[in-house]
């Protein structure tokens, strides 16, 4: 009786999970259009909430079918790599159909990728059948800050330990962490397809850690699992700031790697806080790096007082003397940073300094410091 019992209930829930739609979510069509697929009978208002700025709306709402099933396709995308969250009932949500998630900060957010061809920037985010380079988590030693600390080191394809390659230093923006270029950047997909293609010279890329409070990304130091929020343990302040720590990174690279290790092989560049980093690495150090990228950059300029104003000038001019092969600019219209950016512009223009300049449409989002990536990777080491 016992045995017919249980094999009675498991003949009741076979059937209840057959009676369970299987919901596939998203479905990226032929067309350019997105699918997503929700199952919940019991909700009321179910929404997709996403980066789909070009079909003027980045809130879709899902109508409910008969079998529970909440659904909404969207107008045709632009090849690109999407973020997206659900909205059920006021609750957000991550696509419990979708597997590929990133974390930004503290916030938790579904991924795909829509590509029409191989030319456009979905293919140059997406994984593709390329000789591939190895991304690894790497702790250093930085007598500056007084610090075991780690950094994400990405290796070409044709790195075999005997030939020399240059170094890029890839640095991310306030609330990121050594994980940031390579999670939501896509830096290893993007230096593996541009290096297959031939568009960019094969180079070592280090992407470290710019908060000194911090040793490593939330979860992976001493400090255990906290919830992060960007200004985690800033008010312990640090031995140093991350410009006057940074040669402890590139001895470290040097000495581990086998690179280019003169001006003309290492270049810095860096989104936001990053930008700001770069801008003030290029300042204490300007002979040690050849080539100079602020993306969306937090250029405060050392304005306010004569003493500041001098030394300013003079790490400028110092730098420009030096002729750096790149001094490099980007940044969206719709970038809040805008402002410094221009002050900046305008004083290397009354200065007769040479740099380069790129605007395109947005504002402070990944999707752009992807494409700044994407561009800066080609220029340098040519």
């Amino acid at each position: 009786m016992v045995c017919c019992c249980l094999m009675a209930l498991g003949s009741m829930a076979q059937q209840q999970l057959g009676q369970r739609p299987r919901v596939k979510s998203p479905v990226v069509n032929a067309d350019g259009t997105v699918t997503f697929n929700f199952y919940d009978p019991t909700a009321q208002r179910v929404s997709v909430n996403g980066d789909f700025r070009e079909i003027g709306s980045q809130r879709l709402e899902m109508t409910k079918q008969d079998n529970g099933v909440w659904t909404v396709t969207t107008a045709p995308l632009n090849p690109e790599l999407y973020s997206y969250s659900l909205s059920v009932d006021g609750q957000r949500f991550v696509d419990p159909s979708n597997s590929y998630v990133n974390r930004d900060i503290s916030t938790l957010s579904n991924i795909f990728i829509v590509s029409k061809s191989s030319d456009d920037k979905g293919h140059l985010y997406q994984v593709n059948n390329v000789p591939h380079g190895t991304l690894s988590r790497v702790w250093y030693d930085s007598p500056t800050l007084g610090q075991q600390r780690r950094m994400t080191v990405y290796l070409p394809a044709a790195y075999d330990g005997k030939k020399r390659f240059p170094v890029m230093y890839l640095l991310h923006g306030h609330g990121g962490d050594e994980t940031a270029w390579g999670d939501l950047g896509r830096a290893s997909q993007i230096m593996d397809n541009l290096i297959a293609e031939g568009k960019c010279v094969p180079m070592i890329v280090v992407m470290p850690n710019g908060n000194p409070t911090c040793n490593a990304a939330p979860g992976w130091w001493h400090e255990g699992m906290y919830t992060p929020d960007g200004n985690a343990f800033n008010q312990r302040g640090a031995k140093a700031t991350m410009e006057e720590s940074f040669l402890d990174i590139v001895k470290y690279v040097d000495s581990h790697y086998q690179t280019i290790a003169k001006r003309e092989g290492r270049a810095v560049t860096g989104l936001s806080m990053g930008g700001g980093h770069t801008f003030g690495i290029s300042r204490l150090y300007p002979e040690t790096f050849d080539y100079y990228g602020l993306q969306s950059a937090a250029t405060r300029m050392a304005f306010g007082g004569s003493d500041n104003q001098a030394k300013f000038d003079e790490q400028m001019a110092r730098l420009f003397n030096s002729k750096p092969k790149l001094y490099w600019i980007a940044i969206g219209k719709e970038d809040f940073l805008m402002q410094m950016n221009n002050d900046l512009r305008k004083y290397l223009d009354e200065k007769g300094y040479k740099y380069e300049y790129y605007e395109n449409d947005g504002g402070h989002i990944w999707r752009n410091w992807r494409i700044y990536l994407t561009m800066f990777a080609q220029k340098i080491f040519k």
